[in-house]
This record gives structure tokens, C-alpha cells and sequence, in this order.
């Protein structure tokens, strides 16, 4: 599998892709995929397992990990048996790779910005599935990111495929 771009509306179809595609590695962005920006730590805890338990349903994948450029993390990383959960508070993306370099491949990367989860997706030579909420959800912050990201995209990716 080779990076590409494709735009997801909602988590129901991100996880479509991921079966799809046959991938033995997920990796989420946790803003706002997991939880959101400004959420609890209730609120991460439930949006990790949630997620978890819905991937651990796909029967190729070995490896789900949950990335973000925040220094929050859940109380406890759920397992799985027969898939490998990791959690990477304050990862860096998307210059930071190294963590990711022994997972097996293919791999997907479903993220909300596509300067950070789609320039990592790109480096690793994983798809990148955008998941692309309402931009009146987003704090200023992100929504700048995403109008860089609307720059980089087609520099990047070439033209997007809508699923």
C-alpha cells in the first residue's frame, strides 16, 4: 500500500476503510476522533476503549495505536487479546516516526489534519483517512491547521478521492 489521501465522514466509514485497505496497523489522532479538544479525562478514557473494542473487530489488524500531539493520556490502555494497543501522548507528529517504524504493515493513519496525521501518514508510507468534522467544532488552533492543511493537501496527496 502506498500513502494516499481519502476523506471519511464519520468514524463508521474511517473503520470501513481501514478493513477495506486489509491493514494491520491503525493509527488514530485523538483530537477530536477519541475525544474532544476540550473534553475530561472521562471522556478519553471512554472514547479509547470505544475505539479499541470497534477495531479489535477487524480481523486483519494487529496493531492499533492512538497518537497525539497533547500531553494527555487515558487512565489505563485497554487489551485486547491478539491485538497490540499503544498510546503516545506528546508524539510529535509529524516529525517524530521512530515510534512507529516497527509496526507491521500496511498501515492506515485516521486523523482530522492533514499537517500532522497526513504528513505522518505520508512519511510512513501509510493511506491517510481524513476525518473531516464540521469546522465549527474546532477551536481556533486546529481550525488554522486545517486551512494549512488545505494547502499542503494537494502538494502531498494529488487530488482527493471522496468516500
Amino acid at each position: 500500500m502506498h500513502a494516499f489521501y481519502e476523506r471519511a465522514a464519520g468514524l463508521d466509514a474511517a473503520l470501513a476503510r481501514v478493513e477495506d485497505l486489509t491493514a494491520h496497523t491503525v493509527i488514530f489522532d485523538v483530537e477530536p476522533l477519541v475525544a474532544y479538544w476540550d473534553s475530561g479525562q472521562e471522556a478519553l478514557d471512554r472514547g479509547v476503549a470505544r475505539l479499541v473494542t470497534r477495531a479489535s473487530q477487524l480481523p486483519e489488524l494487529q496493531v492499533v495505536c492512538f497518537a497525539t500531539n497533547s500531553m494527555r493520556r487515558p487512565r489505563a490502555v485497554p487489551g485486547v487479546a491478539g491485538l497490540r494497543v499503544v498510546y503516545l501522548a506528546s508524539a510529535g507528529k509529524p516529525m517524530r516516526i521512530a515510534p512507529y517504524q516497527a509496526f507491521p504493515r500496511p498501515g492506515v493513519v485516521v486523523g482530522d489534519q492533514i499537517a500532522t496525521d497526513g504528513l505522518l501518514a505520508r512519511r510512513l508510507g501509510y493511506a491517510f483517512v481524513h476525518y473531516d468534522p464540521p469546522s465549527d467544532e474546532f477551536p481556533a488552533g486546529p481550525r488554522l491547521m486545517r486551512q494549512l492543511g488545505r494547502l499542503v493537501r494537494p502538494v502531498v496527496f494529488g487530488r482527493p478521492r471522496d468516500r
